[in-house]
């Protein structure tokens, strides 16, 4: 009798445990896309992850000076050549509009012709997105942010390292990772959507 009661106890504690889970799922609220974008604005790094907004502290002086140095050099390639438009954060990416996944990369590039479509926010994948790295991420992991350009048609990823002076270049293929190469301070970067590009850490950002 003893163990047939203590079975019924334990029992009795996953069943409460599994109505609690459920209670706090159901309380769970997920943001729509008209949510989010009906926030006050602000400067402040924030994204909407499957309808869950994040939001995270302002970058520091040296991130912001890498970005805006980054700007400078890919925008008077880029537009010098009529290839499309760079643009820079803090400026909404609707990745998955159905799934309520919307990003701020630091940069990204559309080129003409592109999959993305700039009205009232930027629709669709960059062809291009560039994170400088910080050593905790602003939103979410590195890993994370990958697979996000990865699965939602994102042709390029550059991953701008302060602290080891390199930039990981990752190109996708139909959702899959292509070829992944890493260039240090000095050498001329290998990019599959700006093939004429030719940069370097050094000549962008001085070091």
């Amino acid at each position: 009798m003893a163990s047939s009661s203590s079975g019924s106890e334990r029992q009795g504690h996953v069943d409460v445990a599994e109505k609690t889970r459920r209670t706090r799922r159901r309380r769970r609220k997920v943001m729509t896309l008209q949510e989010y974008f009906s926030t006050p604005e602000t400067v402040l790094p924030q994204e909407l992850i499957y309808g869950a907004m994040r939001v995270a502290d302002s970058p520091t002086p040296v991130h912001q000076e890498a970005v805006g140095r980054l700007f400078l050099a890919l925008h008077e390639h880029v537009s010098r050549r009529g290839l499309g438009t760079v643009w820079l954060a803090p400026l909404d990416v609707v990745l998955d509009a159905e799934r309520a996944l919307v990003v701020q990369p630091d940069l990204f590039v559309i080129l003409r012709g592109g999959a993305a479509i700039v009205a009232d926010k930027v629709r669709g994948a960059p062809d291009l997105v560039i994170e400088v790295l910080s050593p905790f991420p602003r939103i979410g992991g590195v890993n994370e942010r990958v697979t996000w350009f990865r699965n939602h048609g994102v042709r390029e990823c550059w991953l701008v390292d302060q602290i080891d002076r390199r930039i990981d270049v990752i190109q996708f293929e139909a959702g899959e990772l292509r070829s992944e190469q890493a260039f240090g301070p000095d050498d001329p970067i290998g990019s599959g959507v700006l093939p004429e590009f030719g940069g370097s850490l050094v000549s962008m950002i001085g070091y």
